[in-house]
């Protein structure tokens, strides 16, 4: 059974959606055009340079639209979230008790489920992977492994707590992902790294990660390997492209992700920052996105470009 933390947790996410409710517009709600809000719309514009996908930029705390690139794509689009979907299959597993700080897994590297490859590709390793680390490092063999520990509707019922599977409130008549009630082991394995059973658009997936970031400041402390993880895996991990050179620290996950309609992936990025305590929450989508680095690589633009605005209007006061 989840004790009182893990309690305390659903709670904070119960309010939080709440709370998104009643902040929810629908349309392409776009804050008004500011001299901080036009920078960071010609550097999302920039940094996707005419790419395939979509990219937002939201306030954490108003859920308004600072800046986007092809909105009607990320309200659209449906796709598997691939390893993007792995914080919320961690947070899942803390919430449930099934993963504690403790809890550590040697990675095999090979991994075959369903016919499919999911081989590890991070850095091998003598020492066994702890909660941050596996999420930093996106390891597939931890996150397939530790989700067996779940129910189908455990891990089902959390997504759809996560705001899977149910407009996000960022545009009006926007598709609505699916979060399927898993059927065996090998389904559940690969909805927890987000290879099947999970298809979701860029906003339903922004909308978790804003979720994530109005928690980070108010966490407890069974929550602290998932907002650990997701520092880690900018400050070192896969995602480390994300990070700015400014001082302002960035948070978040990678992603790639099988797709159905051929042999290509495509590449996802969703984060928020500054890490501690969060303003802004973004998501990338690539269409046929070569790997986790080229949406990582557009997010730091991204990151960079607030970064300095956010240091402007501080020195202007």
């Amino acid at each position: 059974m989840p004790g009182k933390w893990a309690t305390r947790s659903l709670a904070l996410r119960l309010a939080i959606s709440f709370a998104w409710l009643s902040l929810s517009v629908p349309g392409f709600a776009q804050n008004s055009d500011t001299p901080a809000n036009i920078t960071l719309q010609h550097a999302v514009t920039r940094a996707m340079n005419g790419k395939a996908g979509a990219a937002v930029v939201v306030d954490v705390a108003s859920g308004k639209i600072l800046a986007s690139y092809h909105p009607e794509v990320a309200a659209r689009r449906l796709a598997l979230p691939g390893s993007s979907i792995k914080p919320f299959t961690l947070l899942a597993l803390l919430e449930a008790a099934k993963v504690n700080p403790q809890t550590t897994l040697m990675c095999k590297r090979p991994l075959k489920i369903a016919g499919h490859n999911f081989d590890c590709s991070h850095a091998e390793t003598a020492q066994p992977f702890n909660a941050v680390a596996a999420l930093a490092y996106s390891c597939n063999t931890f996150f397939t492994t530790m989700a067996n520990r779940l129910t189908a509707a455990e891990l089902r019922n959390s997504l759809l707590r996560d705001g899977f599977g149910s407009p996000s409130g960022f545009a009006a008549n926007e598709a609505t992902g699916v979060v399927a009630l898993t059927q065996n082991a090998a389904e559940l394995q690969m909805q927890a790294i987000g290879e099947a059973g999970i298809h979701v658009t860029p906003f339903e997936l922004l909308r978790a990660y804003q979720r994530l970031a109005q928690m980070q400041p108010k966490h407890d402390a069974t929550l602290d390997p998932l907002f650990a993880g997701l520092d880690a895996s900018v400050a070192y991990g896969i995602g480390h492209l994300a990070q700015p050179k400014s001082a302002m620290v960035v948070a978040g996950k990678t992603g790639t992700s099988l797709v159905e309609e051929g042999s290509w992936r495509h590449a996802w990025f969703g984060g928020y920052a500054p890490a501690a305590n969060p303003e802004i929450a973004l998501v990338i989508f690539l269409e046929k996105g070569t790997g986790p680095v080229d949406a990582a690589a557009v997010a730091q633009q991204i990151f960079a470009a607030y970064a300095i605005s956010r240091s402007t209007r501080g020195a202007s006061h």
